[in-house]
């Protein structure tokens, strides 16, 4: 059976992993129709910043955040005087790195599911006369929403995770930011911690496994619903 602070560190992961996707996926979303429906200079480098998380070492993508929302960091140091809140060691700082972490698979689901329809839909409706925000809201998304739907699925379970960037930018706080990739790391650092890190490492293979098996599961059944 699970300890306390097992289970503590799984629901601090599913909450880390939740609030991270939720406060991506509009951004991804938007980059994902850009990247895929509007032709403009730079796009390879918009591109290039998009995809960046997938090649860079989590580890420094966690010192940037750092030295970016740190309390003695610009952007940091201002959202704790003005508006009091606290990135750093907080597990809402963890989900921002885990956020940062899992951006590149919600883009690049919504952006693969968006080229492989037809742009030819969205220029028919604007032809009988729909405004953008309406073949956007009609069309468009529709369209992309296989993709919203596994990308969702697929980034969550890398936030659940990622351990590099968020052990750099918040540390490991138990009961605060000790998820669960961190809470293995912790058992495999205390003498006897064996049992339990195999334990929580099993538990992260399944939850990986099957937020694979149900995105792709969600991602056909919408295609089938939408004729795709």
């Amino acid at each position: 059976m699970p300890s306390p602070v097992e289970i503590e560190a799984l629901l601090l992961s599913l909450r880390v992993a939740a609030v991270a996707v939720a406060g991506a996926l509009p951004l991804a979303v938007l980059a994902g129709f850009v990247l895929a429906r509007l032709p403009f200079p730079g796009k390879t480098l918009l591109d290039g910043l998009v995809h960046l998380p997938l090649v860079l070492p989590p580890v420094v993508i966690g010192y940037l955040l750092l030295i970016t929302f740190g309390t003695r960091a610009p952007v940091g140091g201002w959202l704790l005087e003005t508006f009091g809140i606290r990135l750093v060691f907080d597990w809402t700082g963890a989900a921002l790195a885990a956020g940062v972490v899992c951006f590149p698979f919600l883009v690049r689901a919504i952006r693969l599911s968006l080229e492989a329809a037809d742009p030819a839909l969205e220029a028919a409706a604007r032809t009988l006369g729909a405004g953008r925000g309406d073949v956007f809201m009609s069309i468009t998304l529709p369209l992309m929403l296989p993709g919203v739907v596994a990308g969702a699925i697929t980034a969550f379970a890398a936030a659940l995770g990622e351990f590099g960037a968020i052990i750099t930018f918040v540390s490991n706080i138990p009961g605060e930011t000790r998820t669960l990739p961190l809470a293995i790391y912790t058992a495999l650092q205390t003498p006897g911690g064996e049992t339990a890190a195999a334990r929580l490492a099993g538990l992260s293979i399944a939850l990986a496994l099957a937020g694979l098996i149900l995105s792709e599961v969600a991602a056909r059944r919408i295609r089938r619903g939408i004729g795709r």
